[in-house]
């Protein structure tokens, strides 16, 4: 479930939002109005950088080519 707080209502009740994000919560934390920060579980973070890295990664380049062009990016330097 996901939660929309105030920062103030965090920082008066941290401890029963820390419970719910254990619990699988996800709690976004307003400020004025405004998203400024969530509240997710440690696995649910890792799950979720790791599910933003599907596909970009899938050996779609060439690595002679890209080796080349850092030998070459670094002569040109000195």
């Amino acid at each position: 479930m996901i939660t929309t707080v105030s920062a103030t209502d965090i920082q008066n009740n941290f401890g029963q939002y820390l419970q719910a994000v254990q619990s699988g919560d996800e709690i976004i934390i307003l400020k004025n109005g405004k998203e400024v920060a969530r509240m997710v579980s440690n696995t649910a973070a890792i799950s979720f950088l790791s599910d933003s890295l599907v596909g970009v990664l899938k050996n779609d380049y060439n690595e002679k080519e890209m080796i080349q062009e850092r030998i070459e990016k670094h002569e040109s330097i000195d």
